[in-house]
């Protein structure tokens, strides 16, 4: 039987914040004790005032392999993840080729993972035109939901969906149980844009916010009409807000997210030709983000995911700074943990916020808040320990992504992480550990 005993000032618990000792046996928590009043066979491993958390779960990543893993790979991503105390994320359905919307494409993708997972990682399905029929295949695969988008996904192998699409699949994945995630952005034919393709403010006015408030009504009457869970994937309006709330008193399975970049930066601080900041929505101005981290305290969205979309130098468009050219997606995955933080401590915000948003809520969406998300007897010991009182400054030498560009590079961050630990074992440590091949696959089956 394999012990190990974590002693803290600060063990976030589903209770509060609490001193104590996590006994963990045989990957799993044993117990949560102020006191210790049995024998136990195992050192007691003192983090002091260091936080004691359950591991993050990131269910927004796009590790892109197979097919693309010259823009990150499993290897690389969940290197990262281990380094940032994550401990679970779930894949998305692209950008890999063959993207994961069939049962045969997903064979694919775990065949892929070999020998490459340094952390628990789990997959989305997708949803595109025409693949109706492969959506019961892939719920016989393992997949923990769908994954589809409102507009071009960037990629023309993700096509996407339209309403009569949606009507298809919808009654399928209700069925099951199983969330329905979607990036909601309904275009339409109108360019905003103009020739400044180096502007920031041209680049957010080609994306105006009602085309995310028009998406988000649209996936609302369709989660009624279905009873069918939709989650709302990266949150951007503000003004898509007061619809998402009304949805939820009606008692509607809809849940929403937003991503760090849309809490920590605002689109005044984005200055021209700095494409390390596009993404899709866009980053809008402050007084939005500023409402996005009032529905986050008041539950109106229920957690924070990365979008981790990292790409080449080439693709990000790095030379010539030019926005509607450049592939929209910022890289985060390692620093989730004190991006959020950071931005949340300006706030007041307690750490015990930081457990709810970054892994008891990502729990429910993957269906694991049964085992995952929660430092509570019988969970898994998925843990971070991290000092909330520590800073440093986001270099390209501590990136452990396959690329170095990041909007965060400069930012000084609060909040180090110490050891991360999967099933009980430490597989990170600051001072350089890294304990490889330790991640599992994580199915509905398992």
């Amino acid at each position: 039987m394999s012990q190990t005993i974590i002693r803290s000032n600060r063990i976030i618990t589903p209770s509060g914040l609490r001193p104590g000792y996590v006994i963990i046996n045989d990957g799993s928590i044993e117990d949560v004790a102020e006191h210790i009043t049995t024998l136990y066979h195992a050192t007691v491993t003192d983090v002091g005032n260091a936080v004691v958390m359950a591991g993050i779960i990131d269910p927004h990543v796009h590790i892109n392999e197979p097919g693309r893993s010259e823009w990150e790979g499993f290897n690389t991503a969940t290197r990262a993840a281990i380094a940032g105390g994550i401990t679970t994320v779930v894949d998305m359905p692209l950008n890999s080729t063959p993207v994961t919307t069939t049962a045969k494409a997903f064979n694919q993708k775990i065949a892929a993972t070999k020998n490459q997972l340094h952390t628990n990682v789990g997959f989305w399905g997708g949803v595109v035109p025409g693949n109706e029929n492969e959506i019961e295949g892939l719920i016989k695969c393992g997949v923990l939901g769908f994954k589809a988008f409102l507009t071009h996904s960037g990629i023309d192998d993700f096509a996407n969906v339209t309403e009569a699409d949606l009507v298809k699949v919808m009654p399928i994945i209700a069925k099951h149980g199983l969330p329905l995630l979607v990036h909601c952005e309904l275009t339409d034919l109108i360019n905003r844009a103009t020739d400044d393709n180096r502007s920031y403010a041209n680049y957010l006015a080609s994306r105006p916010a009602f085309w995310e408030d028009d998406a988000v009504a649209l996936m609302i009457r369709l989660c009624e009409q279905f009873n069918c869970r939709v989650h709302i994937v990266h949150v951007s309006s503000a003004t898509a807000l007061t619809q998402i709330q009304q949805a939820k008193q009606r008692g509607l399975p809809l849940t929403a997210e937003t991503a760090q970049h849309y809490l920590y930066f605002c689109a005044e601080e984005i200055k021209d030709g700095q494409t390390q900041f596009k993404c899709a929505p866009p980053i809008r101005n402050k007084a939005n983000n500023n409402q996005l981290w009032k529905a986050l305290q008041n539950g109106i969205l229920n957690f924070v995911a990365t979008d981790h979309s990292p790409a080449t130098p080439d693709l990000k468009e790095t030379t010539s700074g030019n926005f509607l050219k450049a592939w929209g997606g910022i890289a985060s995955l390692q620093i989730a943990l004190p991006v959020l933080w950071t931005a949340a401590k300006q706030r007041n915000i307690g750490v015990e916020h930081i457990a709810k948003w970054l892994s008891e809520n990502p729990a429910k969406l993957i269906g694991l808040e049964h085992k995952k998300g929660r430092i509570e007897k019988g969970y898994d010991a998925d843990l971070v320990i991290w000092n909330p009182d520590e800073s440093f400054t986001v270099t390209e030498q501590m990136i452990l992504h396959k690329h170095k560009i990041t909007p965060y590079l400069g930012e000084q961050l609060y909040g180090t992480v110490h050891s991360t630990y999967l099933g009980g074992m430490v597989v990170y440590h600051a001072n350089g550990q890294l304990q490889l091949n330790a991640g599992s696959i994580l199915t509905r089956q398992s």
